[in-house]
């Protein structure tokens, strides 16, 4: 049976889903992995969106708190969970963005294993 990773995502550009999608194609490479994307849906209706003048967009927050019964059962307790996110600059809220995502994680008893903090090209 293959070891199933879920990469749970949100994008309103596309840069995080093309993220998502490197990080399912290095997954998928692992022998006996199976690597899903799943986008988090839309929260506001398209009339609503289209009167802000705003793209399809979703709360993460909201899908997280939707997750009561999974906590309930505490099926994800012990699985491993990583965060990846991307903004336009530096101090664009990529801290807080992470902090506040591993309080979920631990409240879902998951063991968060980061990433790592690289410098890449163009820095």
């Amino acid at each position: 049976m293959a070891t199933q990773v879920y990469i749970v995502y949100y994008s309103m550009y596309g840069h995080v889903a093309r993220l998502a999608e490197e990080i399912q194609k290095g997954a998928a490479s692992v022998p006996g992995v199976e690597a899903k994307l799943w986008q988090v849906p839309e929260t506001l209706p398209d009339d609503v969106l289209v009167k802000m003048g705003a793209p399809p967009k979703s709360d993460f927050k909201a899908f997280l708190d939707a997750t009561g019964g999974i906590w309930r059962t505490q099926e994800l307790a012990g699985k491993p969970a990583g965060l990846f996110y991307s903004t336009g600059s530096q101090n664009g809220g990529q801290e807080t963005t992470a902090l506040t995502a591993v309080t979920q994680l631990a409240h879902h008893g998951m063991i968060f294993v980061p990433i790592g903090y690289t410098f890449g090209a163009g820095m």
